[in-house]
């Protein structure tokens, strides 16, 4: 696959072939997705064939990374609407955290960050607003519209609001942690700090450990903090397997478990998994989580 900072658009729109060698997406797959989900709709050359500008590109990029992420094709064109659809009552704070952090401006991102909290409520920021966002300026530094500074200053900035967020919420009104792990060889930890948060407004503190946390590590965690239960995300399908056994270790030592990611993403992938598999929202899985620990 062509790096995709390299592309460079003729004046009529590149053609299907082209579009799918440099976005490693199957011409067939890209047919499909413009006729049964509208992703994207495509302008056409005056002998019929479909033609894709700047904006048909991002489409397919969300469209592409969403179902990486989990979704089914369906879910993913859902989600990339919603990104994109004007009357979706988050665009607009999706537009203004877009542009500030295409400022770089870490002072407008957290205005942008508490205005739309005190609008749609923690739960909404963090799923649509928030979310969203990330994966449309890391859209754009795998394309090369934006640099590694934006892109940085834009995480850090978001992850700090998330820190935030979880030290002024509500006293916890339980004594016993919740465990927050990355899978053995994941790295990205943005997700698992979004959780914290909201868990924190839900009353439930949580243990938020490093990346690429090891079964030892999470095992250890639950007898220092006498842990009420343990959620373990992985992303990684390829290497899912140390993921899967960190899950049946901490249900072995009859703790509940919960569990997350693409490498639990599908049906399949979760057959002799223990636990509660949570879905790919945030908030949702807040509520599922607490809702269980209650029952």
């Amino acid at each position: 696959m062509a790096s995709e900072s390299a592309i460079v658009l003729p004046a009529g729109g590149l053609q299907i072939r082209r579009v799918s060698e440099l976005l490693g997406v199957p011409a067939p797959t890209l047919r499909s997705w413009e006729r049964r989900y509208g992703v994207p709709t495509t302008v056409r050359s005056e002998g019929g064939h479909r033609r894709y500008g700047a904006d048909e590109l991002q489409e397919i990029r969300l469209m592409r990374d969403e179902i990486a992420r989990g979704l089914r094709a369906s879910d993913a064109a859902r989600s990339v609407r919603l990104l994109l659809d004007r009357d979706n009552p988050a665009q607009p704070r999706i537009t203004a955290l877009l542009e500030a952090s295409g400022r770089i401006d870490p002072d407008g991102l957290r205005a942008v960050l508490e205005e739309s909290r005190a609008e749609l409520g923690l739960s909404m920021t963090i799923d649509q607003v928030v979310m969203p966002a990330l994966r449309q300026v890391g859209a754009w530094w795998e394309a090369g519209r934006c640099g590694l500074e934006q892109e940085h200053v834009t995480t850090e900035t978001i992850r700090g609001w998330f820190a935030r967020s979880t030290t002024l919420a509500p006293d916890v009104c339980h004594d016993r942690p919740i465990v927050l792990a990355c899978g053995p060889r994941d790295q990205h930890t943005v997700g698992l700090e979004a959780l914290a948060a909201l868990l924190a407004e839900r009353g439930r503190g949580a243990r938020l450990m490093g990346p690429r946390t090891t079964c030892e590590a999470v095992l250890a965690a639950i007898v220092a903090t006498h842990a009420e239960a343990v959620v373990v995300v992985s992303h990684l399908r390829a290497q899912r397997r140390p993921a899967v056994e960190t899950v049946v270790a901490v249900d072995d030592t009859g703790t509940a478990v919960f569990y997350a990611g693409n490498a639990f993403s599908s049906p399949e992938l979760r057959i002799g998994v223990p636990g509660t598999y949570l879905g790919t929202s945030l908030s949702v899985a807040a509520t599922t989580i607490v809702d269980q620990l209650q029952r």
